[in-house]
């Protein structure tokens, strides 16, 4: 990591004593002007009085001060720690506290981005095709003691009884015990920085002794804990959750000589506590982030970023707060983020091709290629960022980039990605090597590679996208996040849809069983294990990643059981969790094929095991909000859709071949 040079001011308005401000500041031009270096300000308002801190070089532009002063002079609330010791934790469910006046810098990252004008920062984004990539470091005027105005709400009070779909849902404001432990535990596991909320610890086992990485902010762990709090009605964890990770994704990441795009967002980050020079007590809190650099395998989070969006849109949908969204910093953050994901490259294919362990599976399991939980969440950040972008002649080229990558990829998982028991029968009598433009069997499958166990367990009725399509290479086995996405985001129409709950349902001991859900079906066994995952000694067979079965899953099939109108199959798969998650104390998986044993190497009070279970129980209570997170077919899309099939038919002005308008 490059070390940049940072200053910091405390100052002190002469004309409003109670007024006290914390500015921090790069060596920027980015508004027109640089930072003096003398400690003055550039003010048109009251005269400033500052004091210079001179602080060590850290690689961060996130960070907060903490200085060993007069605690009546600065602070106006004992609710701040001002000892040195780690990263507070907020606990106790509803209790928020009163928010401390003291010297804190970028509390929750309340950027003045929106107030100048975007013309100078749009016109380095999205030039024509290439989308030129910008560092986002703002400068940052906060005002301690004046907080941002977010749109609150009561959660399941004074709710009127809900009809959703054919199921009638009745307002349910008694907690059973084990959602009062989770809601407890929720709490507990939640991380401040600078006094502020900014996401939840990936575990919280006080029976282990090596925490591992298990105490840091994970992106895609934090999603669960989000929904939870968001269907909660509480949203002030959320977007300071975006906001800090939005600055972070502006880092300068460098691993071995190499640095990748500007847009890839951390797997995770910690708040740490770092002593300044002298004896006087002074620290700061700063957020120490990991790229992949510190991983298994040092792989970088692909889908990250992906979460981002998809959480940034939720934010806004539950939270009524949509000018989060049109924040330039937040419009730029999503901008890099697709620059990454639609640069131009070798592949004949509109998915993303990545290397094995760059999502929720991070292990080798021999998903490296194209996986369906990439297309699926990569699909679904498509669709958010089409709703979020604001649309002027400088972002017209990507989000018509946008438009056309999202037709293609529908179109390219619908047809491909998709197995049932008749696309079977159908390569199980493939031709192969076809030479042509037309050819039937066009990634020349061979039919041997058809696994028995398939062709006894692919019901009549339904089917699945298969996990990953290469040259030659089709993984036939069941992947539970990306059907799931699928199905929520309308990556497959509505047949296909039905087919995936249907196969669920189908095959419950299974999928569910005594724990819901298995991450993949089936697992690897004996050589497959030992030549794929390189034997493993984590991802034995129905343990971990392949085949364990994955509690955080839960609120997934909640959301997509609810679009489907399958609520009572929610609620039956809930049942089933709720049973032993709190006598089992809430541990991150289950070993065994049918889910009966805590994982060997389970990690107890997992936070998002107990984040999707509270999630999936919200859902249920207010399947109305439900309909905010998912996605409908886009009729839109399809019939503007030129693919490259009816390109080939030689004729003009056809729409799309998968296009069938809405049943009136």
């Amino acid at each position: 990591m490059m070390m940049m040079n940072s200053r910091s001011c405390i100052c002190v308005s002469a004309m409003k004593p109670s007024c006290r401000l914390l500015i921090s500041f790069r060596r920027s031009s980015l508004f027109g002007f640089s930072p003096p270096s003398s400690g003055k300000l550039l003010t048109n308002s009251s005269k400033l009085q500052c004091r210079k801190i001179e602080s060590r070089s850290i690689r961060s532009g996130i960070r907060c001060r903490r200085i060993a002063l007069d605690r009546k002079a600065f602070c106006d609330s004992d609710s701040i720690s001002w000892g040195g010791g780690g990263s507070s934790v907020l606990r106790g469910r509803g209790s928020r506290g009163s928010r401390g006046r003291g010297v804190l810098v970028v509390p929750r990252v309340a950027s003045d981005f929106r107030n100048h004008s975007n013309s100078s920062l749009d016109s380095h984004v999205n030039d024509n095709k290439s989308f030129e990539s910008l560092f986002v470091k703002p400068l940052v005027f906060k005002e301690v003691g004046k907080t941002e105005e977010i749109p609150k709400w009561e959660s399941g009070k004074g709710r009127e009884d809900a009809k959703f779909g054919n199921v009638d849902v009745r307002s349910e404001t008694e907690e059973s015990e084990a959602e009062k432990e989770a809601w407890k535990l929720l709490r507990g596991a939640v991380v401040n920085y600078c006094g502020f909320p900014v996401g939840t610890v990936a575990a919280n086992d006080p029976g282990e002794k090596q925490t591992l990485n298990y105490d840091q902010v994970f992106i895609r762990d934090f999603v669960p804990s989000a929904y939870a709090f968001l269907l909660d009605g509480e949203g002030e964890i959320v977007r300071n959750f975006l906001l800090h990770t939005l600055q972070l994704q502006s880092w300068e990441k460098t691993v071995d000589c190499h640095s990748p795009g500007p847009g890839l967002m951390p797997a995770s980050f910690k708040v740490k506590s770092v002593p300044l020079e002298g004896n006087d007590g002074s620290f700061e809190e700063i957020l120490d982030a990991d790229f992949g650099e510190s991983a298994i395998g040092r792989v970088s989070p692909v889908d990250s970023g992906l979460w981002w969006i998809i959480l940034l849109r939720a934010y806004g949908k539950l939270t009524g707060d949509y000018a989060l969204q049109e924040r330039i910093d937040v419009q730029t953050g999503i901008k890099l983020i697709l620059k990454l994901c639609l640069a131009d490259g070798f592949d004949m294919f509109p998915t993303l091709l990545v290397t094995d362990g760059s999502c929720m599976i991070d292990r080798r399991m021999g998903i490296h290629g194209h996986p369906l939980e990439i297309q699926a969440l990569f699909y679904s950040a498509l669709r958010c960022s089409r709703e979020m972008l604001i649309v002027n002649d400088v972002t017209k080229n990507l989000v018509a980039a946008v438009n056309n990558r999202l037709s293609a990829l529908s179109f390219h998982i619908r047809e491909y990605y998709w197995v049932d028991i008749k696309k079977i029968n159908e390569i199980y009598r493939y031709k192969t090597e076809e030479y042509s433009a037309d050819a039937t069997n066009k990634f020349n499958i061979y039919p041997e590679q058809i696994p028995t166990w398939l062709v006894d367990w692919i019901p009549n009725k339904g089917g699945y996208f298969i996990g990953n399509l290469q040259p030659a290479h089709m993984d036939f086995r069941f992947f539970t996040l990306g059907n799931l996405w699928a199905v929520i985001s309308s990556l497959g129409n509505q047949e296909q849809n039905e087919g995936v709950m249907a196969l669920i349902e189908e095959k419950w001991d299974d999928l569910v069983a005594n724990m819901p859900l298995k991450i993949c079906f089936p697992a690897l066994e004996v050589e497959e294990w030992r030549i794929i995952t390189g034997s493993d000694p984590k991802n034995t067979p129905w343990s971990y990643h392949n085949g364990g079965s994955w509690p955080c899953l839960l609120w997934q099939f909640t959301l997509a059981c609810i679009k489907m109108g399958k609520l009572e199959l929610a609620k039956k798969a809930v049942a089933v969790a709720e049973k032993r998650l709190k006598e089992d104390d809430w541990p991150e998986y289950y070993d065994t094929r049918s889910g009966r044993f805590v994982g060997k190497q389970s990690r107890l009070y997992q936070t998002w095991t107990i984040a999707g279970f509270l999630a999936s129980k919200k859902l249920i209570e207010q399947p109305e909000k439900a309909s905010l997170l998912f996605w409908q077919e886009d009729y839109q899309l399809l019939e503007t859709c030129v693919c490259g099939l009816t390109k080939s038919s030689g004729r003009k002005n056809n729409k799309c071949s998968r296009f069938t308008p809405p049943i009136s």
